[in-house]
């Protein structure tokens, strides 16, 4: 049973657009340059690592691959060591909220394991206004929060990032290709917040030049990921229908 779910994990890396992969090793190539370039430290090592499954983790989202779970909890892990040595405490919180809305109920949904592409939806009207009202309230929330109960020096660019981000997740999760709006968002609040912390000497530059990637990632979801081109739904769902099938998962 464990051998099939590391085959089934390996299959979730398998058939993402070619972009996809290409932006991975791109990312790859910067993150070593600067990890080299640059005194190599516990820090730099572990945002090393972080940022390295980080990536692979927006891009499995991108590709509609549910082993964005694991990738997100690793790199998540990686991140918060990060955010407490800058002080960007809303970052911890940004990342457990991914833990709790998406990657840990990612491993447990059968919806998101199994031919995921087959299930995606769109926003109403409705969901528009309760989306960005929630995104509001919670930047609002948070954002002043931070600032009172801790010595963040950054708590409302912090609230930003935050905000999105979780209302990111959560869109996410239950299926709407809408999230890369909110993505792309936090992806710009994230670069940001990241370069400013490393103007300020409090994060490495690897942290800003990831979430750069994130927002190259986002641009690309618009026009060649499952969740809004429909030609490369199609394909997947009928590759996944496959696998499906092959292994006995229906």
């Amino acid at each position: 049973m464990f051998n099939n779910y590391l085959k089934f994990l390996g299959h979730q890396l398998q058939g993402w657009p070619q972009q996809n992969y290409y932006l991975f090793f791109f990312s790859l190539g910067c993150q070593v340059m600067t990890l080299v370039s640059t005194p190599i430290t516990w820090v730099t090592v572990i945002t090393f690592i972080g940022t390295t499954l980080g990536v692979l983790c927006v891009l499995a989202i991108n590709a509609a691959k549910s082993v964005n779970g694991w990738l997100g909890i690793l790199s998540a892990i990686c991140f918060i060591i990060a955010g407490l040595n800058a002080k960007n405490y809303l970052s911890i919180g940004e990342q457990l909220a991914y833990v709790i809305t998406l990657d840990v109920p990612v491993l447990l949904s059968a919806n998101w394991n199994v031919n995921m592409a087959s299930k995606i939806r769109h926003f109403t009207a409705k969901s528009w206004v309760v989306a960005i009202a929630a995104t509001i309230l919670v930047y609002l929330v948070s954002g002043y929060l931070i600032g009172q109960l801790t010595d963040d020096p950054r708590p409302w660019i912090d609230a930003i990032s935050f905000s999105i981000s979780l209302t990111a997740g959560v869109i996410c999760f239950l299926r709407f290709n809408n999230q890369f709006f909110w993505w792309l968002a936090s992806g710009i609040a994230q670069l940001v917040l990241w370069f400013v912390s490393y103007r300020q000497g409090s994060a490495t530059l690897a942290m800003a030049i990831n979430s750069s990637i994130y927002v190259i990632n986002d641009i690309l979801a618009f026009t060649v990921s499952p969740w809004y081109n429909q030609k490369e739904r199609q394909r997947l769902i009928k590759e996944e229908t496959a696998y499906v099938h092959e292994m006995g998962l229906e």
